[in-house]
């Protein structure tokens, strides 16, 4: 039986996906090495430094990697490959930011130590940290001011040293946080153990190093737990900021229903309501607002609102640029990520790493999956041939138009209706990213709509009917991508998306993951026009859901196929 990867001297490894031990081998690989492309046959991952830091901060050792690439390695692994894994996650480590002996709670001043004078003296040598650090006699390192922690910390990876923050924390005002068992929905509750772990493996031992990280879990699978978890182990004041004004309202239930928090413990800041209380829970929209772009951001004040003990960075993959600002100066608050995906559209991730902290736990998908936690999906793509009149016009467009003359093929309208015609027990999102094409399939459903104009109530009422089973289908903008939670949908319709973004990819995948009545499956279908720019787009977008094993299966549709009226079936040769 031939093993599955080959290891590549470049630090790259081939993952033949028709091998017997394919699936075994993606999972031991996922915590030390990122996926870059995966066409039917031969899936290319590389191992990077940050891949490799991440691994180290969760605990894995060189010794591990080496095991792993050991054990599923069709050749032998080129020389000096192992080496290099060793020498790049020793990095990690090798610079600590403490305190100093017999420093208060929280010192004005800390220092940046490395037991290695070499590595001390590159520090030194770095212009670009001339401002923050001061070399003093009396002690080994430098010091810098409790308020540029952050900054130091984002400069120093940049120039590839991950720094192990072991630096005091704040421990903020105390609030008495405790998770209910019913909950008040009178539902058992009880957190799944993996969601234990995360919270855990977070928290760490309390001492230094420990109380700050980002936990990985696919969407469905109960992140919000995981962060009302860490929060009853930490008991006190929380900010919680997360995408957008629904995903407040759901934390908020979420809170009163699992938590012994009373309502005047919890308050919403946003553009519709901005109060402040022991945990608070508020936008990145609103916390980035400001009149103009010369102006200065007015709600970063919220960060200073109250003696916060805890900041919980929801889609933390989505955080603003402008809030990596306001994280890098507070880096005494204990922070938690959340995320499905570690993937940045703008390749900011070791900013995430540096500011918010290191992946503490992460779970494949197929793992929750074949445990029940999540639901098992099927996902297909569908090639829809360009209709006659649009083949010219496409031809001659501009690269940008010729994406949305493929996004908004019209035949992925007559694809949508007969999808939903052949899975009529389904609960079923069409999600999309151009409005007209939206606003065409809704009226042509004859289906709520919403998009970023809907008014947060008319898209609260939408939500709930569609819970309650009142509404089959709604048709959704790129505002149903993130922290929605629709436990009952089944299906998701995917006809246009924002060009090749994977996390969008996976976030779409994960409306419809919760676990369902019976066992039942979950289907995501995505539309796509043939031998069109949106081709290569959309294997962009699966690259992320291949990592964690989802197959996608490809399916042709012609005109004749979707049994269209005549004249549309005319225009379509």
């Amino acid at each position: 039986m031939e093993n599955p990867l080959i290891v590549q001297s470049d630090r790259t490894l081939l993952l033949d996906v028709h091998a017997p031990r394919a699936e075994e081998a993606r999972s031991a690989i996922l915590p030390f090495a990122e996926l870059e492309k995966s066409p039917e046959h031969i899936h290319t991952y590389r191992i990077t430094p940050l891949s490799l830091w991440n691994a180290a901060s969760a605990g894995y050792t060189p010794e591990g990697v080496t095991a792993a690439l050991n054990e599923f390695t069709r050749y032998a692994i080129p020389s000096g490959v192992t080496e290099g894994f060793s020498d790049t996650m020793a990095r990690y480590g090798k610079i600590r930011l403490v305190a100093g002996e017999g420093a208060e709670e929280l010192p004005n001043e800390l220092f940046l130590v490395s037991e290695d004078e070499a590595i001390a003296r590159e520090i030194g040598a770095a212009k670009i940290l001339d401002k923050y650090l001061v070399k003093g006699p009396g002690f080994s390192g430098f010091k810098l001011k409790f308020t540029d922690r952050g900054s130091v910390k984002r400069e120093l990876i940049r120039l590839g040293w991950p720094v192990q923050d072991e630096a005091p924390f704040a421990k903020g005002e105390p609030l008495d946080i405790r998770l209910k068992d019913p909950a008040s929905s009178g539902r058992p509750f009880a957190p799944r153990d993996y969601q234990v772990e995360a919270a855990k493996a977070v928290l760490g031992s309390g001492g230094p190093g420990s109380g700050y990280g980002v936990v990985v879990l696919p969407c469905g699978s109960g992140k919000t737990v995981v962060g009302m978890a860490f929060m009853s182990l930490l008991k006190t004041n929380t900010l919680i900021l997360t995408t957008n004004v629904a995903a407040v309202h759901q934390w908020m239930e979420e809170l009163l229903d699992k938590t012994e928090l009373k309502k005047e413990e919890i308050a919403e800041y946003t553009g519709d309501s901005k109060s402040v209380a022991p945990v608070t829970v508020a936008t990145y929209q609103i916390i980035t607002w400001r009149p103009d772009k010369a102006a200065d951001f007015p709600h970063f004040k919220l960060f200073r609102e109250r003696p916060w003990g805890l900041i919980i960075y929801d889609e933390v993959h989505l955080l603003p640029a402008p809030v990596f600002r306001v994280t890098a100066e507070l880096q005494a608050v204990r922070r938690l990520g959340l995320t499905a995906t570690l993937v940045r559209e703008d390749g900011a991730e070791d900013a995430v790493f540096s500011l918010v902290g290191p992946k503490r736990y992460d779970v494949p998908w197929k793992d929750l999956e074949g445990k029940g936690w999540i639901a098992e999906a099927f996902c297909t793509e569908i090639r829809l041939e360009l209709p006659g009149h649009l083949k010219i016009p496409y031809a001659v467009a501009a690269p940008r138009e010729k994406y949305r003359l493929a996004s908004e093929n019209p035949l992925k309208e007559e694809a949508v209706v007969e999808l939903i015609q052949n899975h009529p027990d389904d609960q079923i999102l069409v999600i999309g990213q151009y409005l007209s094409q939206l606003d065409s399939l809704a009226k042509l459903l004859k289906v709520p709509l919403i998009t970023g104009k809907t008014p947060n109530t008319e898209r609260e009422k939408i939500y709930n009917a569609f819970k309650k089973g009142e509404v089959r289908v709604i048709v959704v903008s790129r505002v149903a991508n993130f922290a929605i939670d629709l436990p009952d949908a089944s299906m998701a319709i995917q006809v246009s998306g924002s060009f090749g973004s994977r996390q969008e990819e996976a976030q779409r995948l994960g409306r419809i993951l919760r676990p369902k009545d019976e066992g039942r499956s979950s289907w995501f279908y995505t539309l796509v026009s043939r031998y069109t720019v949106e081709e290569d787009f959309a294997a962009n977008r699966q690259q992320f859901l291949a990592e964690q094993g989802y197959k996608y299966s490809i399916q042709h549709w012609t005109a004749e196929e979707l049994a269209l009226p005549a004249p549309q079936a005319e225009a379509a040769k």
